[in-house]
C-alpha cells in the first residue's frame, strides 16, 4: 500500500458489501468516513503494513498487521476481500505474503479476532500451514498465528506458485491464436517473417496479422486493428516502433489478449527514459492481467504437439527435440536457432526473454519442469530478477533434468562456478561448449563414474583425448584383464589392448563393435570415446551402425565420438530414437563427457540437511537489529545471538581463515572462506556457497580449498577442527536466512585451532541493509 493508492482504497471499501464490513468489523457496520479511510494508506512499513492485490487498476483484497507497542513481537492482522474476489484464494496468498513481510521485520506472531461464522477465514487459518492456536469457541474466535517458515506453509505457497505461474505462461506458450501486430506486407521484414514463420511451423490456431494498409500478409487475412480481429487472440506479437508499442498494448488489454510479445527496440538498451519505459510497460501488463515477453527480444518458439508454435522472425526454425532454451538476447537467438539446426539438435520449446521486464529465466524454468517434452535445459544467463528463486528452483530441477547454462564471467569468476556447481547446474563458459554438453545430455545418459574408455584408429588423436579426459576430472585407467583377453583374439594384428585401445588404421566395423561391446562390458568403465578418422578401408556407414548396435547394447552406459571430423547428430549416428553424438575435436567430447560426469555426481550424492542447531536466539538479535541499526549495538552480540562468540584467544597453532557473506547479482547472498594473508587472492583459493547451506554444503565448502590439506593435517601436522568450522559457516547461513537485513559480513581472523579445541573469531563487521554511519560493527 502506498500513499497514492488513498482513491482507490476509498473505492474498494465503499465497493464493500453489508456483510463482509460486518465481519471486517466485528459487529455492526459503521460507514466510515473517506478522510479516514484515506488515512489508512499511509502506513510506515515496519510498525505498520498493508499489501493490496490488484485486479486491473482497484483492490480486490487487503491484508493489513499494526504492530503491538507492548509486544512488538506480535502484530494484529486484518484480511478484506471484495465482494466479487471471495473464495478464490486471496486470503492464503495474502496470509502467505504478509507472514513473510512480518518475519522479515521481527514480527513472530500474528494475531486475528474473527466472528464465528466466517468460516471462509476461519479455514484459510486453519488451512495455511502455518502453527495455528485458537481461543476457546465463541461468537468472536481468537487466532495466533507463528509465522516462523514452517515447511508445510512453504510447501503449499511453493505448489500455489508454480501452478500460477504455468497457467499463466500456457497463453504465451501453448496458445490457441495469436495476433501480429506490425505485420508487413515485405518479405524480409520482421513483421512479415513472424507470420510466415507461424504458418510455416504447422501452427494449428488462428492467425491474424494486422496492418490497417494491407489485406494480406504471407497469405493469411489482415485486419486492421487487434481489437476488429474474430476472436480475442491469446498471444499477440508487437512489432511497432518503440513509441507506437504502449498503446499498442493497452489495444491489447481491451481485445482481450492474456500474453504479449514485444519484439520492438528501442527501451532499456537506450538509457534511463527507456528502461522507464519499460518498466511502466511490465506495469500495465501486470494490471490487465497479461504476460509480457521482451522487450527487444526475438519471440517464442513450441515444437511440441500441444502447440507447434513458431512465432519468431528467425529464419532457421529448430527441428522438435528435447532440448528447450532461454536466451537473454535477441541476436545471439538468432545464431543459436541457426547453430542447433546444423547441429542436428533439437529443440522442444526456445523463448528469447530479451529484457525480461515480466516473464524471466525462472518462469520458464517452472514450465519447463513439468514438461514432459524437455529433457535438458539450456540457458543463457547474465541476471535474475530473483536470485534466491532461481537457486532453489534450479536445486529442484537438477536432479531429474539438467540445467546447462553460459555465463560470460568476469571477476568472480571461480565464485560464479561453484555457486553453479551447489544448485547442479552445469556451468559453460561459451556457446559452443553449452552446445557440445546438449548434443551429450540430450541424446545419451550422464556416466555412471568417471572412468573413460577411449577406442581409436589412430594414435595420436587417441593421446590428445587421454590428456583431455585427464584436464576434465576423468581417468583413462586400465581395462581388465579378463576384457584384455577378451579381445586378443579378435583384433588385427598390431592392435594396443590397453586403454587406449588403438585398432590401427586398418580396423574394420567388427573391430570397432568387438572393442566396444568388450569395453561397455568392463566394469571398470563407465562411459566411451570412439575416434574414427578418415582410414585406409573407408567404410564409415558400416562402423556407425557398428557404433550404434553397441551403444544400444548398455543403455546406461554413454558413447560419444569423434567421427570423421563432423560436428552434431549425423544420419549415420542416428537410428531408431538412438543417436550418438559427434565431435569435430576429441578434446570437446571429453569436456562435454567430464562436465556430464560431474552433473551425475552431484545428483548422486544425497543433498544434504538444513540442520537445526542449539544455541540460536533469534529473538535476542532481532531485538538487537534497532539497536546496530541506531549504532547501540555490536556485530559480537549479534553474532553471540547464533552461537558464534567473538574472543581473541592470541595466536593459533594453524593458518588464520576468513568468514564473509555478500549478495551475487545472480544467486543472492552468498558465504565466502579462504585462508588470510595473500595466499587467498594470489591464488584465488576461496570457496563460495549460496544459503541456505546444508551440513552437505558446509562439509564440501571448507574441504574445498586447494589448501585444504592444511586443514586437514597431512605430513605431521594436526591439523584444525573442521567439525567446528563447518558448524561456524551453519551457523552464519541461519542468520542470514533469518535476518535478511544483513547486507555484508565479515569475520576476520577466524583462528583455527586443533581438533576439538573449536575455533575463535576475533574480528567481526556487520553492515545492515537500512545501516546508519557508525552502526556496522
Amino acid at each position: 500500500m502506498r500513499p497514492e493508492d488513498a482513491d482507490r482504497l476509498v473505492a474498494f471499501v465503499a465497493g464493500l458489501s453489508r456483510q463482509t464490513l460486518a465481519y471486517r468489523s466485528l459487529g455492526p457496520v459503521v460507514r466510515v468516513r473517506d478522510d479516514v479511510i484515506r488515512r489508512g494508506a499511509h502506513v510506515d512499513y515496519l510498525n505498520e503494513l498493508a499489501l493490496i492485490a490488484l485486479a486491473g487498476d482497484d483492490i480486490a483484497g487487503l491484508v493489513r498487521y499494526v504492530r503491538d507497542p507492548q509486544e512488538p513481537e506480535h502484530a494484529e492482522v486484518t484480511f478484506t476481500i471484495r465482494d466479487d474476489h471471495q473464495s478464490e484464494g486471496f486470503g492464503r496468498l495474502l496470509l502467505e505474503h504478509i507472514a513473510a513481510a512480518a518475519r522479515a521485520r521481527g514480527i513472530r506472531v500474528l494475531e486475528a479476532d474473527v466472528l464465528a461464522d466466517n468460516t471462509r477465514m476461519i479455514n484459510v487459518f486453519l488451512g495455511s500451514g502455518f502453527r495455528v492456536e485458537a481461543g476457546p469457541p465463541g461468537q468472536i474466535i481468537h487466532f495466533e498465528i507463528a509465522v516462523d517458515p514452517q515447511a508445510q506453509a512453504l510447501a503449499r505457497a511453493e505448489r500455489r506458485e508454480q501452478t500460477a505461474v504455468r497457467r499463466s505462461l500456457r497463453p504465451l506458450l501453448e496458445p490457441r491464436s495469436v495476433a501480429v501486430i506490425g505485420a508487413n506486407r515485405e518479405p524480409l521484414t520482421i513483421g512479415h517473417e513472424i507470420v510466415a514463420n507461424l504458418r510455416r511451423g504447422g501452427f494449428t490456431g488462428g492467425v491474424f496479422p494486422v496492418n490497417p494498409h494491407a489485406g494480406q500478409v504471407a497469405g493469411a487475412r489482415a485486419y486492421a486493428d487487434v481489437r476488429d480481429l474474430p476472436e480475442a487472440p491469446d498471444l499477440a506479437l508487437v512489432a511497432v516502433r518503440a513509441e507506437a508499442v504502449p498503446e499498442v498494448v493497452r489495444d491489447c488489454a481491451e481485445a482481450g489478449v492474456k500474453a504479449v510479445v514485444v519484439v520492438s527496440s528501442g527501451f532499456g538498451e537506450t538509457g534511463p527514459a527507456g528502461r522507464a519505459a519499460e518498466r511502466e510497460l511490465a506495469r500495465f501488463a501486470r494490471a490487465s492481467g497479461m504476460r509480457l515477453v521482451g522487450p527487444n527480444c526475438m519471440g517464442v518458439v513450441n515444437t511440441t504437439p500441444a502447440a507447434r508454435l513458431a512465432a519468431t522472425f528467425s529464419p532457421a526454425l529448430p527441428a522438435p527435440g528435447r532440448v528447450a532454451m532461454s536466451s537473454q538476447s535477441g541476436p545471439l537467438g538468432l545464431a543459436v536457432l541457426d547453430h542447433a539446426r546444423r547441429l542436428g539438435l533439437g529443440f522442444s520449446g526456445f523463448v528469447s526473454v530479451g529484457h525480461a521486464v515480466d516473464v524471466s529465466t525462472n518462469d520458464l524454468l517452472r514450465w519447463w519442469e513439468e514438461d514432459p517434452a524437455t529433457s535438458v535445459i539450456l540457458l543463457h544467463v547474465e541476471t535474475f530478477g530473483n536470485p534466491r528463486r532461481f537457486a532453489r528452483i534450479a536445486r529442484r530441477i537438477a536432479p531429474r533434468k539438467p540445467i546447462i547454462a553460459v555465463h560470460p564471467g568476469g571477476s568472480a569468476d571461480s565464485a560464479v562456478s561453484s555457486l553453479f556447481a551447489q544448485s547442479g547446474v552445469i556451468r559453460t563458459r561459451g556457446l559452443q561448449e553449452l552446445f557440445d554438453v546438449a548434443l551429450l545430455l540430450s541424446h545419451q545418459p550422464p556416466p555412471p563414474g568417471d572412468r573413460v574408455a577411449v577406442i581409436t584408429n589412430a594414435g595420436g588423436p587417441a593421446a590428445l583425448t587421454v590428456g583431455a579426459c585427464t584436464a576434465n576430472g576423468l581417468r583413462v585407467p586400465p581395462l581388465g584383464e579378463r576384457t584384455r583377453q577378451r579381445l586378443s583374439p579378435v583384433l588385427a594384428p598390431g592392435a594396443e589392448i590397453g586403454n587406449p585401445v588403438d585398432l590401427t588404421p586398418t580396423a574394420t566395423a567388427a573391430h570397432y563393435r568387438q572393442a566396444l561391446d568388450a569395453a561397455l562390458a568392463d566394469d571398470g568403465i563407465d562411459a566411451a570415446i570412439v575416434l574414427f578418422m578418415p582410414p585406409l578401408t573407408d567404410k564409415p556407414d558400416e562402423v556407425a551402425s557398428a557404433i550404434l548396435d553397441a551403444a544400444a547394447a548398455v543403455p546406461e552406459k554413454p558413447v560419444v565420438t569423434s567421427f570423421l571430423g563432423s560436428a552434431g547428430i549425423t544420419g549415420p549416428l542416428r537410428r531408431d530414437g538412438l543417436a550418438v553424438p559427434s565431435y569435430t575435436f576429441p578434446e570437446a567430447a571429453a569436456a562435454s563427457l567430464g562436465h556430464a560426469a560431474a552433473y551425475q555426481a552431484w545428483r548422486s550424492t544425497a543433498a544434504g540437511v538444513v540442520p537445526d542447531l542449539p544455541g540460536i536466539d533469534v529473538d535476542r538479535a532481532r531485538s538487537l537489529l534497532t539497536g546496530i541499526s541506531e549504532g547501540t549495538g555490536t556485530a559480537a552480540e549479534l553474532l553471540a545471538a547464533y552461537g558464534i562468540p567473538v574472543h581473541d584467544p592470541g595466536p593459533g597453532p594453524g593458518p588464520d581463515a576468513f568468514l564473509s557473506v555478500g549478495s551475487d547479482p545472480v544467486f543472492g547472498p552468498v558465504i565466502s572462506f579462504g585462508l588470510t594473508g595473500g595466499y587467498a587472492d594470489l591464488m584465488a583459493d576461496v570457496a563460495h556457497r549460496v544459503t541456505p547451506l546444508s551440513d552437505r554444503d558446509a562439509r564440501e565448502m571448507v574441504r574445498s580449498l586447494r589448501a585444504a590439506p592444511l586443514l586437514e593435517g597431512r605430513a605431521g601436522a594436526p591439523g584444525v577442527d573442521l567439525a567446528a568450522l563447518e558448524e561456524t559457516v551453519l551457523r552464519l547461513s541461519a542468520m542470514v536466512e533469518d535476518l535478511p537485513e544483513t547486507a555484508t559480513l565479515d569475520l576476520r581472523p577466524v583462528r583455527l585451532l586443533p581438533p576439538g579445541a573449536g575455533i575463535a573469531v576475533t574480528h567481526a563487521t556487520v553492515r545492515l541493509a537500512h545501516d546508519t554511519p557508525g552502526g556496522s560493527r
